[in-house]
């Protein structure tokens, strides 16, 4: 297995590199942050943007939790892949995960002054530093349900292919950890029951929202709502669409996660007839 590792100081942008220098290293599979990722999946691990402070994600980034690494060389040994590219900030730490993981010695390193400038390393460090802006190279979906923090935007990574012409090589998630909070961010339970109504109030068959509760807990919002619905809509597949809409809407425009939504259809309503104008 060849072993090659990717290496900078933090908030250099390397996750935010990692896909396409993978790429054109003809490498699937990165060990990044405590995750191992092949392409744009997470195959095995924990993310270290989930450790609620900053030696807790160095440490989950370092597979010192005996389970932690287990899991992970378990999914390599399955893999079994040809090459991996091990994310550091520096030499020793590359060396460290490869040794924790039972991977070969790295053969190559690629350093993140070789595919940024000056000008692009010290933005990054900026954006780190000012807004707390972190990368990870995987859709947001795939860590959305593992990760402590907030969702501050998906990022795609577009190749350029001849004038005019690009390819989507990649998405990323720009995330802000629970261990670099700047400020406080929160969302008020009537503002989620504002979302959850208009989005309700839209859908054919619904009347109205007779009840609304939400719970904020650590692991997602808990919802539960009683609904009054219009007769003649077959009531099963009308609550199960109801709940994927919420749950797609309310996730995409909070960045909260759904934990449950628990419906209860408490009456029905029958609209009165139109009368047809026989003149």
């Amino acid at each position: 297995m060849r072993v090659v590792g990717f290496v900078g100081p933090s908030g250099t942008g390397k996750s935010h590199r990692a896909s396409w220098v993978a790429r054109e290293s003809e490498i699937e599979f990165i060990i990044d942050d405590g995750l191992l990722i092949k392409v744009n999946q997470v195959i095995a691990g924990v993310s270290a943007k989930k450790e609620s402070t900053r030696i807790g994600s160095v440490k989950r980034a370092l597979f010192l939790d005996d389970k932690h690494a287990k899991d992970v060389m378990d999914a390599i040994t399955l893999h079994n892949p040809q090459a991996v590219m091990i994310i550091g900030t520096s030499d020793e730490m590359v060396d460290k995960i490869a040794a924790r993981l039972g991977l070969p010695e790295v053969s190559q390193t690629i350093y993140i002054t070789d595919v940024a400038n000056d000008f692009e390393i010290k933005q990054a460090i900026s954006t780190r530093r000012e807004q707390g802006k972190h990368v990870i190279p995987v859709p947001t979906f795939e860590i959305k349900k593992d990760f402590s923090g907030y969702f501050l935007d998906p990022l795609q990574i577009f190749k350029r292919k001849g004038k005019g012409n690009y390819q989507l090589i990649g998405e990323k998630s720009v995330v802000r950890p629970t261990f670099s909070y700047l400020g406080n961010y929160t969302i008020s339970d009537y503002t989620v029951y504002q979302i959850v109504e208009y989005i309700v109030n839209n859908i054919p068959g619904v009347s109205k929202i007779s009840r609304f509760r939400a719970e904020n807990r650590p692991d997602g919002i808990f919802m539960e709502m009683d609904l009054v619905l219009v007769y003649g809509y077959a009531i099963r597949s009308l609550i199960q669409a109801i709940q994927l809409k919420v749950k797609n809407e309310v996730e995409k425009l909070t960045a909260l996660n759904i934990g449950a939504l628990n419906i209860t259809v408490k009456s029905l309503m029958i609209e009165p007839r139109k009368t047809e104008n026989t003149d």
